[in-house]
């Protein structure tokens, strides 16, 4: 795991919705300047597109974390 993708799973639910934002954001920006004609390095658009991906995947995770630990309490309880 990169530097850059344990600092992003280190972050709270909020703070990654928060991101999330500003890279959807930055994404809008790089589309207008590459069908402008402005944007030199066109590889920014798809790296801000894989970035925002992580991002939203990290939520994804954080907001299934408590079902399975809320599951694996039940389970335990059963036992």
């Amino acid at each position: 795991m990169s530097k850059e993708n344990k600092l992003t799973n280190s972050l709270s639910l909020e703070e990654l919705k928060t991101k999330g934002s500003e890279l959807e954001g930055q994404l809008f920006k790089l589309r207008m300047q590459k069908a402008t004609g402005q944007l030199a390095n066109t590889s920014l658009v798809s790296a801000a597109r894989k970035e925002l991906a992580r991002v939203k995947t990290f939520q994804t995770q954080k907001l299934s974390q408590p079902a399975k630990s809320k599951a694996a309490q039940k389970t335990a309880k059963g036992k």
